[in-house]
């Protein structure tokens, strides 16, 4: 069985697709010892691929996302939060850093605010949103109206999203009105779909945690470097 080299580069964990597909270009991908120019060539699923990585800055970086700004893909009339990595946003101190090298993590949706990452590693991205990922995110999330009991317990056991059941969600309480909910998976939307299958309407959310990698103080839209734990 054969692959393409950026798509298995990927699958193996070197890289995203994306800068695979960069790398390749900059000729530092060699297969089976053999120096890969052409983005096409597919090579076999175990092949040896190695990458000429000096001077290559791998670094994952947290942003505190304000409202209104879109994680990727920038739609009409909205900026992309990626814009916020800037020197006089950074909250720590350090060297500049090329945000043109770094890809999100993830994604927090417009009306959502918190800790939102760039990486410029595969490694991250594949640990924290691949298929097998396990991951916890976390979330305060405050309603418009007070949280009724029945409530907590079918969103930490009973729902199902597009034809799924959910892993079970920690939901705490942390106020008649707002909730702290830790999520092992990912799905678009997920906390405001899974509150209105039990009629609760969301008035804030926000995530304030990843993995290893928590908010703390980091002021709105500043940045920092931080580092996940891969293991």
């Amino acid at each position: 069985m054969e692959e393409r080299v950026s798509k298995l580069m990927a699958r193996k964990g070197l890289c995203s697709r994306r800068e695979a597909e960069q790398y390749i270009e900059e000729g530092r991908v060699r297969v089976n010892g053999v120096l890969v120019t052409d983005q096409g060539t597919k090579v076999p699923v175990h092949a040896t691929i190695t990458l000429d990585d000096k001077g290559l800055q791998k670094v994952t970086i947290a942003l505190n996302k304000p409202l209104g700004f879109v994680s990727n893909l920038p739609q009409k009339n909205y900026r992309e939060a990626k814009e916020l990595i800037l020197p006089e946003n950074r909250f720590d101190k350090g060297d500049p850093i090329d945000p043109r090298s770094l890809h999100v993590v993830g994604r927090l949706d417009i009306n959502s605010k918190g800790l939102l990452l760039f990486s410029s590693d595969g490694r991250v991205a594949k640990k924290i949103i691949g298929p097998d990922s396990n991951i916890e995110k976390e979330y305060v999330v405050r309603f418009c109206e007070p949280v009724p009991e029945k409530a907590l317990h079918k969103l930490r056991f009973g729902l199902s999203l597009d034809g799924k059941r959910l892993k079970q969600a920690s939901v705490k309480r942390a106020g008649d009105q707002t909730l702290i909910i830790v999520l092992r998976e990912g799905k678009k939307r997920q906390i405001r779909r899974m509150c209105e299958l039990v009629g609760l309407k969301v008035s804030s959310l926000k995530r304030v945690r990843i993995g290893n990698i928590q908010i703390g103080s980091l002021p709105v839209g500043q940045w920092m470097v931080v580092f996940p734990t891969l293991d």
